[in-house]
Parts: structure tokens; sequence; C-alpha cells
């Protein structure tokens, strides 16, 4: 694999986001700096730090930026 983008885990991570920032538009207007924000950044954390593991090129790193992945979509789902 040349690019990050070819990570079958990013892609799904990045369908992930477009379907939250979608499904956010749906949440009421007083929580749109609340709840709203808060899973927007999470979801976009998932597959910026599936990119960002990979780019450091060392397996201890990716697998660190994976954990932070794996949070965040706890922190998502919570």
């Amino acid at each position: 694999m040349s690019s990050f983008r070819d990570l079958r885990v990013w892609q799904d991570a990045m369908d992930l986001t477009v379907q939250v920032y979608k499904m956010a538009e749906q949440i009421p207007q007083h929580e749109l700096h609340g709840l709203s924000s808060q899973i927007r950044r999470s979801a976009v954390s998932v597959p910026s730090n599936i990119a960002e593991g990979w780019g450091r090129k060392r397996d201890k790193e990716f697998n660190h930026f994976l954990d932070i992945a794996h949070g965040s979509l706890c922190e998502l789902e919570t």
C-alpha cells in the first residue's frame, strides 16, 4: 500500500464521518455547540488518527494512533 487512502479501515472511517455529519444536521438547534460539535470532532478524529499514524512509518507509532482512533470511536458511541 502506498497511502493511508488505500487502507480499508481509513475508507470506512471516512464513510462513518460523512454519515455522522449528515446525522448531526438532525440534532436540535440548541445542541449545535454541544452534542453535535462533539460527535463531529470525535468522528473526524478516527480517520485523521489513522492517517497520521500511517504517516509516522513505524509500527509502534501506527499502533499508538490506532489506539487513539479506537478511543474516538468509543467516544462517538457514547
